[in-house]
């Protein structure tokens, strides 16, 4: 490992992970925190690292994504994503209505 090269920490492993499974599954961060159960904000501050998140919080958004707990705070890079769920988007869109670029 390089010299200067300091390995992120488990809450920016967290922040990049859940932001990259969000906008793969082309969610807004509303979206998101409408299926975990979590504020908009909230999600924002935690794709931010700005939030040393609770284990229970961690826990709904991994099932928002449908995605392990481990998974979003593994070491190594994402895989790309194939057949990634959209379980919960037709409710959403309902909701708030359809996104540019969406069906």
């Amino acid at each position: 490992m390089h010299a200067n090269h300091r390995p992120f920490s488990a809450r920016q492993r967290l922040a990049r992970r859940v932001r990259l499974l969000r906008i793969a599954r082309g969610w807004s961060q509303e979206v998101l925190a409408e299926l975990s159960g979590l504020h908009r904000t909230y999600i924002g501050s935690v794709e931010r690292a700005e939030r040393n998140i609770s284990l229970d919080n961690i826990e709904k958004i991994a099932r928002a994504l449908e995605t392990p707990i481990p998974a979003l705070v593994d070491e190594t890079e994402p895989t790309p994503l194939r057949g990634v769920p959209t379980r919960g988007i037709e409710e959403c869109q309902a909701r708030y209505g359809a996104w540019p670029g969406t069906p």
